[in-house]
């Protein structure tokens, strides 16, 4: 198989924000992994757990989204702020009925936030909270002259107002947000934009609306019309689920069967024609692109490890998932005229994760390694491929500083595959060459055997005369750079 790579031919920019994270008060999502405060044994840096931190500053996460998710619409934000032992404890009646201290608040975000170099998405709470609830919040956050919240927030010790990027206005508002109708959810949303204030005229703050779930299309052409000329971005929640069912019986992360392995990637797939329908609709009210796409959640779920939590969505990471974040990487690059910012679910112990913890213990997963790789695609310039590939073969080509990005994914559990690429005259060498592999279909990483599955240099790669061959395993993700 060949594919010509154009490179005289200028592409959409792949947004960094492809890149995103989201992290929610959800089982050890965040305590424990991310925060363990101040006087914990685990090195931390101002109770910011320091490998988990260093592993992840390596991916260079562009944005962190919080504080949910379901628990977005139950979360008041003045519980997480001032002293922690005066902090208001609250039962976390979406995930699991456990107590939540609020011990992680606004500050602690900020500074994780700092200590990752990623930028803020804040979803606020419009299930349960108020107009003023969500002005005041910004208020506190961002306001640098005198006012109430500001005042408060120096009382607490932060002299300087955050930098809060982009804010999502309700979470998944169709289902556990509110039950609400997309009619009537686009006139709440339109209510709140219009309280949220923008202290910073330069750099205002990103409105996200809440989008659909998955192919309710009626949501997106009803909030478009309604609200499409306040907002920045609407989002899109789509989650890969080997049964294809939300009932008991989602599939195990490890040993499946064959067939669940065909089905995870046919419905990973199926991400591009989401995007496609609700972007045909969002042309019709948009057609100059002004409003963005925002897939800020979505990855793999199946059923908890056994012995854990049920409420605490806790999984297993295998080659399986390193092959679904390839194929949805490359999804969101082919629509980077629309997809803007897109955050997996969730960063660290809940389902999708980068990495695992257990107590002082850390791994990285498989779907990590794959962020790793295709991090040279962070704010490239996407290059068109003229050819086509193998049904189990996907890809990305990508150009920044003139330097060209292959990363191409054969998620065939079983066949080799050799694709060339040709067109590639002006470039001189391969300069990294980079794949995750396994010989298992759940292969995958263990606190006892923490790197069983890595990326590690490809010897499969050929380039001579503008063509690149490469001979890829099956299961494998393949990743080159040529200058």
């Amino acid at each position: 198989m060949t594919v010509e790579i154009i490179l005289q031919k200028t592409g959409p920019q792949i947004s960094k924000y492809i890149y995103g994270q989201f992290s929610e008060h959800l089982g050890n999502g965040i305590y424990g992994s991310l925060y363990v405060g101040d006087h914990s044994d685990i090195p931390n840096v101002n109770g910011m757990r320091s490998d988990v931190v260093n592993a992840l500053k390596k991916i260079h996460v562009p944005v962190l989204r919080w504080p949910g998710g379901l628990f977005a619409d139950t979360y008041h934000w003045r519980d997480g702020i001032g002293p922690k032992d005066g902090r208001k404890k609250i039962v976390n009646t979406n995930w699991g009925d456990v107590t939540e201290n609020n011990h992680f608040g606004t500050h602690e975000y900020f500074e994780l936030l700092r200590q990752l170099g990623a930028d803020a998405y804040i979803n606020a709470n419009i299930g349960s909270g108020t107009v003023q609830e969500m002005a005041e919040w910004v208020e506190y956050m961002t306001m640098p002259g005198e006012s109430p919240m500001a005042n408060l927030r120096r009382q607490n010790g932060q002299k300087t107002p955050w930098p809060v990027k982009f804010f999502g206005i309700g979470n998944e508002s169709w289902g556990g947000g509110g039950n609400m109708r997309p009619e009537y959810y686009a006139d709440v949303y339109r209510q709140y934009q219009t309280f949220l204030p923008q202290y910073d005229k330069e750099h205002p703050i990103y409105k996200v609306a809440c989008g659909p779930n998955e192919d309710d299309y009626h949501w997106t052409d009803t909030v478009m019309n309604a609200a499409g000329q306040y907002l920045d971005g609407i989002s899109l929640h789509y989650y890969t689920l080997p049964t294809g069912t939300w009932g008991q019986n989602k599939g195990d992360a490890t040993n499946f069967p064959e067939s669940q392995w065909s089905s995870t990637m046919t419905r990973a797939k199926h991400m591009d024609e989401l995007i496609t329908k609700h972007s045909t609709i969002m042309d019709h009210y948009d057609p100059e692109k002004k409003v963005n796409l925002i897939v800020d959640e979505w990855g793999t779920w199946y059923n908890v490890e056994k012995g854990t939590n049920p409420g605490f969505l806790h999984q297993q990471n295998t080659i399986r998932d390193a092959m679904v974040a390839a194929i949805n990487l490359n999804i969101f690059h082919k629509h980077a005229d629309r997809v803007y910012m897109a955050n997996i679910a969730q960063m660290v112990n809940v389902l999708q994760a980068m990495i695992l913890t257990k107590g002082d213990q850390m791994l990285k997963t498989p779907t990590y390694y794959v962020f790793d790789m295709y991090q040279k695609h962070m704010d490239a310039e996407l290059l068109e491929g003229i050819g086509q590939v193998p049904d189990n073969v996907t890809y990305t080509a990508s150009r920044k500083n003139g330097t060209v990005t292959i990363s191409i994914c054969n998620y065939d559990a079983h066949e080799n595959q050799v694709i060339t690429f040709n067109g590639l005259k002006t470039l001189k060498t391969i300069d990294s060459a980079q794949i995750l592999t396994a010989d298992k279909l759940d292969a995958h990483n263990t606190f006892e055997n923490p790197n069983a599955v890595s990326e590690a240099t490809f010897t499969g790669a050929k380039f001579d005369h503008g063509e690149l061959q490469l001979a890829l395993p099956s299961k494998s993700v393949v990743s080159i750079t040529l200058k």
